[in-house]
């Protein structure tokens, strides 16, 4: 049964992140990213699926047209199409997670600290941001063998803040280093979407998510503040972060953990609870740091999907040229969940766009329900 819509949440300020003068601000040095070799276009993967529900006497005609209207031209799969219908549970769903993510993760934070001019000794710090697998050890372990990370590196492995992750992992990482500046850590995220398809499930949440979520691996290289410049271009300052929790919004998004893994929970009150609020917190956010909004030059926002972007530019009150990085990596590559706003990120690095003084803000929403804002400056 679908729940009432909430009454419009309450504001709770956002703890700041400090900024004092003895501890410089964090730099994002890289972005690395990583896709499984598997592309399937939407019409492959609708007539896929079509099969398989149409035996249930699933709406196939009303699946295509979900798929469709999610803006997903293609996703790039940890395995070869055929061989989903042979995974017997989420069992052996999970242990395919933990293979192909190792690799897929080692592929992206191998990219990132190469763009960083860095090696894998110099890591101090390690988050792992995922909501798609579960392993303990956990994969960041794993990599620190399969790369030979030292020995000292701080592990903080963080599961179940889904979409918003690769925000709070950024927030979290930045918080870090500027307890200890003249570090290096790097963020991992690594989600496997396509791992948590539930058969037998032909809700609507589980239609539409089977046709907005792709695959992939995102790793930031991030520097203390203290650490001396190098000849590589700048990157930007991580200056300022916030989360903000919306009470009693659990509903909103997230998993149910049934007898075959993970069975999504997704609302179609996403984008109302989005345009309800996130005018509102960035405002507040902004003007912590005596900013508005027309001091922003970069946007970076989570790929939630069409409606998402449209609640978010809508809240903000953007042109959709402003959020068109999102709009074309949700096109290209689908919702990658944590590591969608980290492939944004990456492709606004790549642009050599930003210039000196310009600022940035990178937001992300998930479960919670919550938002993740970071403040940048070039």
């Amino acid at each position: 049964m679908q729940r009432a819509p909430r009454p419009r949440i309450r504001w709770v300020s956002p703890r700041r992140s400090p900024v004092p003068s003895t501890s410089p601000n964090p730099e994002v040095l890289s972005v690395g990213r990583a896709l499984p070799a598997t592309v399937a276009d939407q019409e492959t993967l609708i007539a896929a699926l079509s099969a398989h529900w149409g035996e249930a006497h699933f709406n196939t005609g009303r699946l295509a047209e979900l798929h469709r209207a999610t803006g997903v031209a293609r996703r790039h799969l940890a395995l070869p199409l055929e061989a989903y219908p042979r995974l017997g549970g989420f069992g052996e769903a999970n242990a395919a997670y933990a293979r192909a993510g190792a690799e897929l993760g080692e592929a992206a934070v191998r990219d990132a600290l190469e763009r960083a001019g860095l090696a894998p000794s110099d890591v101090g710090h390690l988050f792992y941001v995922t909501v798609t697998g579960v392993a303990t050890p956990s994969l960041d372990a794993r990599l620190v063998n399969r790369m030979a990370l030292p020995r000292s590196v701080k592990r903080t492995p963080i599961f179940g803040l889904g979409c918003l992750a690769g925000a709070a992992g950024l927030a979290r990482a930045s918080d870090a280093l500027r307890a200890f500046p003249d570090e290096v850590a790097v963020l991992l995220s690594v989600e496997l979407c396509s791992l948590t398809l539930q058969r037998d499930d032909a809700s609507m949440a589980n239609v539409i998510a089977t046709g907005l979520f792709g695959d992939g691996a995102a790793a930031v290289v991030l520097g203390g503040g203290a650490r001396p410049a190098t000849a590589r271009p700048r990157g930007p300052e991580v200056v300022a972060t916030a989360s903000v929790l919306y009470p009693d919004t659990e509903w909103v998004m997230g998993w149910e953990v049934v007898d075959g893994g993970f069975k999504v929970l997704l609302s179609s009150k996403v984008p109302d609870v989005i345009a309800a609020n996130l005018g509102a917190d960035v405002d507040r956010f902004l003007g912590a740091h005596g900013l508005d909004r027309g001091r922003i030059r970069h946007w970076v926002a989570h790929t939630g999907g069409p409606k998402v972007l449209e609640a978010v530019g809508g809240a903000l009150g953007l042109p959709r040229a402003a959020l068109e990085r999102s709009w074309r990596s949700l096109h290209d590559i689908g919702n990658l969940s944590s590591a969608s706003v980290l492939f944004v990120l990456g492709d606004l690095l790549d642009s050599g766009e930003a210039r000196p003084g310009d600022l940035g803000l990178l937001a992300a929403m998930g479960p919670g329900f919550a938002a993740e804002l970071v403040l940048l400056r070039w």
